[in-house]
């Protein structure tokens, strides 16, 4: 049970932000603004969504790419951070599961998700 007072504070803060529908199984792209010295830039990140977890403020979701020499590289974003400029669903997955941890075993063909097609 969380605090009343909590719970309005983050409705309040979580107003103006607009975040897609998404859930695990969605291939999702991230911008990410990365500093380096005193420059900004917008870095994309493009991945599986593999979990979704928390509430409030402190939601996040964990992204799981393949990398070079078909390396998996996972991250896990802050859903409400102020360094993530937009997120965008680029397929959706149709998945029977909530968190996809399997597919940290799984490699090529047996590790894809049946895209979600809609009439």
């Amino acid at each position: 049970m969380r605090n009343k007072y909590i719970e309005s504070f983050e409705k309040a803060q979580l107003e103006n932000r607009n975040v897609p529908e998404f859930r695990a199984g969605d291939t999702v792209r991230v911008a990410v603004r990365i500093k380096e010295g005193n420059k900004t830039r917008v870095q994309n990140y493009e991945g599986l969504c593999i979990a979704i977890r928390g509430q409030g403020t402190g939601r996040t979701f964990m992204v799981r790419k393949m990398g070079a020499n078909s390396v998996g590289v996972e991250r896990i974003f802050p859903l409400y951070s102020d360094s993530i400029e937009s997120i965008e669903v680029v397929r959706k997955g149709r998945v029977r599961r909530a968190k996809l941890f399997y597919l940290r075993e799984l490699k090529g063909k047996a590790a894809r998700i049946k895209e979600l097609r809609r009439k």
